[in-house]
Parts: structure tokens; sequence; C-alpha cells
């Protein structure tokens, strides 16, 4: 390995850290009180080590929400070969929820902790983000065009079945499930089985 390859390969290693320091300090204490000093501390780096890489933590926090929407958006791809669009919502939520229950410090971060997105200003379009819901909005979009659910918007027909599915991993994640006696974690097919409930009140 040269010189160079490894230099390039030591501050791909130096960003990973502080990610993975950022997103255990900002789940653990949350966005607010999380700073770059304390992100450096963390890892033993100085704060001026840290800007080298990111210039302000949220762009770290827009990073981690990058990372997490990839990962989800390749879930997504890969149901593409599903013909019938009802079949594949159905897919989409149940990998939602899968998504979910098997990174919930990801989804946590990204669809739950409340923190300012100023990068997402930035850009003038947020590709990582727009891809995941564009993907639901197509599918609904066919889903009408076929007649396969209840006439309405495409969009806010969109937003109601995000809205819903959320709602759902939203309350398994937080543990709120148990304050009302039902125990999702030692039966997650309950998440599938109302999911699946909700989606018949859509089909024509």
């Amino acid at each position: 390995m040269s010189i160079k390859d490894r230099k390039e390969r030591d501050k791909l290693d130096r960003r990973k850290l502080i990610i993975e320091s950022a997103t255990k300090l900002f789940l653990e204490q949350g966005y607010e009180k999380t700073s770059i000093r304390n992100i450096a501390d963390d890892i033993e780096y100085s704060p001026a080590t840290i800007y080298l890489y990111f210039k302000e933590k949220d762009e770290i926090f827009y990073v981690i929400h990058e990372q997490g929407f990839d990962l989800l958006n390749k879930e997504f791809v890969n149901h593409n070969q599903i013909k019938d669009p009802f079949e594949r919502l159905a897919e989409l939520g149940k990998i939602y929820l899968n998504f979910a229950v098997t990174n919930p410090d990801y989804y946590d971060l990204m669809f739950i902790m409340r923190a300012p997105l100023t990068e997402i200003k930035c850009h003038s379009k947020w590709e990582a983000g727009d891809n995941s819901f564009q993907y639901l909005l197509q599918t609904v979009t066919e889903c009408l065009e076929q007649k396969l659910i209840v006439a309405g918007d495409p969009l806010i027909v969109s937003m109601a079945v995000w809205s819903y599915v959320h709602g759902l991993v939203s309350l398994f994640i937080r543990e709120r499930l148990q304050s009302v006696d039902i125990e999702a974690e030692q039966n997650p097919n309950l998440l599938i089985q109302s999911l699946e409930y909700f989606l018949k009140t859509l089909k024509v």
C-alpha cells in the first residue's frame, strides 16, 4: 500500500470514528447537549481535528441521516421486481417496520430526535431522503392508476401511509406499547398485522 493510499484510508477511518462517536453521544445526551468538544473528548482528538472533517455538528447529523436513508433505499429497491403495486406497497411497509426494529438507533436519529436540519437547506435537493419518499409516492400512484386502492390524492395517501407506519414504529421504539400492556417486543408480528389491517382499509 502506498503512502498516499494509507493516508486516504486513515482519513476515512478518522471520519468513520467521528460519525460513530457522534451517533452514540446524540443518542445518549441528545443533539443539543452534544458539542464538537464532547465528540473530540470521546475519541481523544482535538476539536480542531474534528473541524478538518466537518464544519459543524449539524453536518455530522446530516451524514448520519444520509447513511440511514441509503440503507433504507437499498432495501426498497430490492423489491422493484414486485409487479403488483399493492403487494409492493405492503412490502414497503414491512421493510420500513423491519428497518426501524433492526436499526432503532438510526431510526431514532432519522425520524424522532428533535434537531435542526439546517444542513439540508444547503443542498438544492436532498437525494437520500427524497428518494425514499418518492419510491413510496410512485408505488401509491401506481395503485391509484390501477384502481387498487380508494381514490385520493397520491401525495395525501402517501403521507397517510407513511404517518401510520411511522406511528407504529415510534410507539415500538420508545416502548410506549408496554404502557398499555401490549408486549410487541415478544410478538413483533403485531406490528405487521396492524399494518396489514390498515392497508385493507385502503383497498378497493
